[in-house]
């Protein structure tokens, strides 16, 4: 397992057990567990008697698959079921018996699902893994971490301007420094190099997402992911070349949506060729950070890319960082800059050629290897931005004046959006 978060499955205790009548049924049934990585032989012949009488004397498993098929009395032998079961136990019942009476009185008796036979291997796929997410979902005490997922998409307005490099000295910090479990996708398929700013592999996994988008779930996610510390897991791809791109997207949209119920921040390095393939990928993007070079071709596309934001994710607010800035060289002032696109520059991030090369060195993300740098402080200010701790740094600049991103506060943003309040106009 490569994730740096635990599944939630009980440790001192079997993961699944099935009792079911008939060996039709444990004939779909056995397959799906073995894809499951459990073990078949917990799949027992004998329905919810058998159940009883075995888990009377042993442990209960993390998830019960118990066959009704043979029970009389379905409700009261589910009670004495819960006899024996130890609490926390998510059990699925299958039977034959199609009554939505008979459905809602066992889901009331605390049953998690219901399934009608005949079974097909599809449906006990979607029930085991629904049961697998009961585990992996923030329990009732994690309800503030739940609503406090930011989703982080950086985008360069340029290719060069060093955009990948920002989003992974990003997800490092909110992951080392903060704390906060955070997921870094990569959706620089061909070309990307995310995995190894970090020095690591980049695996299959998001070319196997995208080939089979009907396999994301929380334990693809899991298994899929290649783990860069204890709070930090990247997602991302070094698709052959000679491979296009062969997507609807959906797989992306996906892929955020199961990270944001397994993270508290998500990274997103997106190339400006994606953000306009793919629109809805800034669908739940809480924050845009556009960066951008003190150029005039970089003015323009980051006037175009403002505009399109307005146009197409409104929800989402964008900063801007100037990065690898030499006030000297620069081709246009950062005031002419700011004039041109209508706006102010939220952070300048000076340049550093040999902290960026030290990095490549090492083989860490640049604010790791380079803790004393000028460069690495400016990166640090837009980390505790986007994670609201500086909350004076979100309503003034250095100046003393209003920025943009001042008009708001992150954290009751996202607490607003949880309770589908509206959120206010920039």
């Amino acid at each position: 397992m490569n994730a740096p978060w635990k599944s939630g499955l009980p440790g001192n205790r079997d993961a699944f057990s099935a009792y079911i009548c008939d060996d039709s049924a444990l004939d779909v049934i056995r397959p799906v567990v073995i894809e499951l990585g459990w073990q078949p032989e917990k799949c027992n012949k004998g329905g919810l008697r058998n159940a009883v009488q075995s888990l009377s004397v042993s442990a209960s498993p993390a998830i019960l698959l118990v066959d009704l098929s043979e029970s009389g009395d379905p409700l009261n032998d589910i009670n004495a079921l819960a006899e024996v079961c130890e609490p926390g136990t998510v059990v699925i019942a299958i039977g034959q018996v199609n009554d939505v009476r008979l459905y809602r009185d066992l889901l009331s008796s605390g049953i998690h699902d219901y399934l009608l036979k005949p079974l097909s291997p599809q449906q006990v796929h979607d029930a085991l893994n629904q049961a697998l997410a009961v585990f992996m979902s923030p329990k009732a005490g994690d309800a503030d971490a739940a609503k406090r997922h930011i989703s982080t998409a950086v985008v360069g307005t340029r290719g060069g301007v060093g955009a990948s490099t920002l989003a992974t000295s990003l997800a490092w910090l909110f992951a080392e420094q903060h704390k906060a479990p955070t997921a870094l996708l990569d959706l620089d398929v061909h070309f990307g190099t995310g995995a190894l700013a970090l020095d690591l592999e980049p695996g299959r996994g998001l070319t196997d997402a995208i080939e089979n988008p009907s396999r994301i779930d929380p334990l693809f996610i899991e298994r899929a992911m290649v783990r860069a510390g204890d709070n930090l897991s990247i997602l991302s791809a070094e698709a052959p070349i000679n491979q296009p791109l062969m997507t609807d997207g959906s797989a992306f949209v996906q892929l955020e949506d199961e990270f944001r119920q397994a993270f508290e921040m998500t990274v997103i390095d997106l190339p400006r060729n994606m953000l306009i393939n793919f629109p809805q990928l800034l669908a739940d993007v809480n924050l845009v950070v556009l960066t951008c070079e003190l150029t005039l071709a970089s003015a323009r596309d980051t006037i175009r890319l403002l505009s399109w934001l307005k146009a197409n994710a409104s929800h989402a607010h964008p900063m801007i960082v100037a990065n690898k800035v030499q006030p000297a060289l620069a081709e246009i002032s950062k005031a002419d800059f700011e004039a041109s696109i209508e706006r102010r520059v939220d952070f300048v991030v000076p340049y550093d050629i040999k902290a960026a090369s030290n990095a490549a060195k090492l083989g860490q993300v640049f604010v790791d290897a380079n803790r004393s740098s000028k460069a690495t402080a400016a990166i640090r200010q837009i980390a505790e931005r986007v994670m609201g701790v500086s909350t004076d740094d979100m309503a003034s600049d250095a100046s003393g004046k209003k920025s943009l991103l001042g008009n708001f506060d992150l954290k009751s943003l996202l607490a607003k959006k949880a309770k589908g309040e509206a959120q206010p106009a920039e």
